[in-house]
């Protein structure tokens, strides 16, 4: 799924939900950039982890 993600797009980290939901910002290959609203900025391993995209 994280193919699908482009900057602007609002996802949410399967494993931190605490971390509320994000804004990505770049992707670039596997590696992307995400600002959390209660998290702040993090860069996610794609190979890792399938963010959920926020679908409104």
């Amino acid at each position: 799924m994280n193919e699908l993600l482009e900057p602007g797009m609002i996802v949410r980290h399967p494993d931190a939900p605490e971390w509320g939901e994000g804004q990505v910002q770049s992707r670039i290959g596997e590696k992307i950039t995400v600002n959390f609203a209660d998290a702040g900025k993090r860069v996610i391993d794609g190979r890792r982890v399938a963010l959920e995209i926020v679908w409104s």
